[in-house]
């Protein structure tokens, strides 16, 4: 059985599947209302561990000077190599020292910005205390996908999905990531995976498919959001189609891309 947390955490960190290439690019609110009409009754903080708060200081004010959480610097992992195709003009290995529990801040922040009414422009952006005090709903592992399948596995297709929504993975860099992934240690179900989840068409409907809660369509839209250039207009329409599939309202896909953006640093596209 895939172990996918690590697959994951893999895509989006250093000393994942293209950690070779990396150099190449306190009081916590209630729940929130959600976007589809229900209110859900508060829950206690959640702890991933005592070392994610020390991680996610290392991506705010870490070696490099990297601007955001990713930073134009940051490389590594398998998304890297797939957002280093278009000449490093975006940001390498996301996320690359919290994975997905920085993921899952990340949207819980811009989950807690839309229901407080800010602005996105000047609305907070995700902090090393936040690593702390993600609420379980908002951590990939909390439950699967629509269609059973760990969430985790459906968060890698969206980013794959996402990232060649340009139609740009050529025969090359498809030969660099799959010798890459062949030499990360996987094992043989995790790699067919991968490969498979390359060679496969992806369109919207199928990734949007895989949300069954107004968490989960958040973090499909964040980590697509982050794999792409939104400045490019196949990869923008891409994202507003998987917004509108998703049923996420507007005020939340732009607290969403406010934190994508932060967390990529100032060298990164916006969607302005």
């Amino acid at each position: 059985m895939i172990d996918a947390k690590a697959l994951l955490d893999r895509f989006l960190g250093p000393g994942g599947v293209a950690g070779t290439l990396s150099g190449r690019a306190s009081e916590r609110p209630g729940r929130p209302v959600s976007p589809w009409g229900a209110t859900q009754p508060s829950s206690g903080a959640s702890s991933t561990g005592g070392g994610l708060t020390e991680a996610a200081q290392q991506l705010l004010g870490g070696a490099g000077g990297a601007g955001g959480l990713v930073g134009s610097a940051a490389a590594g992992g398998l998304l890297g190599l797939l957002l280093g195709k278009k000449g490093g003009k975006r940001g390498g290995g996301m996320l690359s020292h919290g994975g997905a529990a920085l993921l899952g801040a990340l949207a819980h922040r811009a989950w807690q910005n839309w229901q407080a009414g800010q602005a996105p422009a000047t609305a907070k952006t995700t902090t090393a205390h936040d690593m702390d005090n993600v609420e379980p709903r908002f951590l990939p592992a909390t439950a699967t996908a629509a269609s059973g399948e760990p969430f985790e596995l459906s968060l890698i297709r969206a980013m794959i999905g996402a990232a060649r929504a340009d139609g740009h993975i050529d025969a090359t860099e498809r030969g660099r990531i799959f010798e890459q992934v062949d030499k990360a240690g996987l094992d043989a179900e995790a790699k067919a995976f991968v490969f498979d989840t390359l060679d496969a068409p992806i369109g919207v409907s199928e990734v949007a498919a895989a949300a069954k809660t107004p968490e989960q369509a958040s973090e499909i839209y964040l980590v697509s959001r982050l794999a792409v250039d939104p400045d490019e207009p196949a990869e923008r329409a891409y994202l507003q189609a998987l917004a509108h599939r998703l049923k996420l309202p507007d005020g939340l896909v732009a607290h969403l891309d406010r934190q994508a953006d932060a967390a990529l640093g100032p060298n990164n596209s916006s969607t302005g």
